[in-house]
């Protein structure tokens, strides 16, 4: 497994809160473990502990994708060192899980589970991925969804870096209010009388109000 997969475990854990619409999934011990997914060890060791661990770690990490999409690139990194520091990573050489077709093991670097508890684990698993992708890809691969309220963080993996929404629902949705607020423009732009400026002013009456009063 490639350190780059774990930066999905960032993306996961900050989008477990929505801010701008109120919700937060992060409420219990099973939501915990639903975080880790179904095949990882650390989630049976989850507790009521690491629901409080875990939030206080998306609120960090979110602040990383925020700096990173308003293009504060060396507030990003400090935030996301701060992180690494503090759940640090024990990597070991692992192969058992694949097979070349000759039936030798496909060596590859893996994260050992050796965190006091499930929330370390999780969070040192989710800081060293996003530092992984990070270094690899770039701070501007970092993202928040542009689509209010959305507000979910991304990883762009766009030939061009132009991803500005979490999902193709978003993006939609973002372009149709886009062309109702163009269309509305148009329409009162029509609608106004003939002459009129942009203040819904005639050019006369603009015109007057500017000249100097006769003595």
């Amino acid at each position: 497994m490639e350190l780059a997969y774990y930066s999905d475990f960032a993306v996961r854990l900050v989008n477990s809160e929505e801010p701008g619409r109120g919700t937060d999934t992060l409420t219990s011990v099973e939501a915990v473990r639903e975080l880790f997914g179904p095949s990882a060890q650390g989630a049976r060791r989850a507790g009521d502990s690491d629901v409080t661990r875990l939030r206080a770690v998306r609120a960090r990490l979110r602040a990383v994708f925020e700096a990173a999409a308003e293009g504060d690139e060396v507030r990003a990194v400090d935030l996301l060192n701060a992180l690494l520091m503090e759940y640090p990573v024990s990597p070991q050489v692992s192969g058992h899980e694949y097979r070349d077709e000759d039936g030798r093991p496909k060596w590859h670097m893996h994260i050992a589970d050796h965190a006091a508890n499930a929330g370390a684990s999780y969070a040192a698993t989710a800081c060293m991925g996003l530092a992984v992708h990070l270094t690899e890809y770039g701070v501007d691969r970092l993202g928040i969804c542009q689509a209010s309220p959305c507000r979910h963080a991304y990883l762009d993996t766009s030939t061009n870096r132009s991803r500005r929404y979490c999902s193709d629902r978003c993006a939609t949705r973002a372009n149709v209010a886009a062309y109702r607020a163009r269309k509305r423009l148009e329409s009162r732009a029509a609608e106004a009388p003939a002459g009129s400026d942009r203040t819904g002013l005639s050019a006369e009456a603009s015109h007057d109000s500017s000249a100097p009063a006769e003595r």
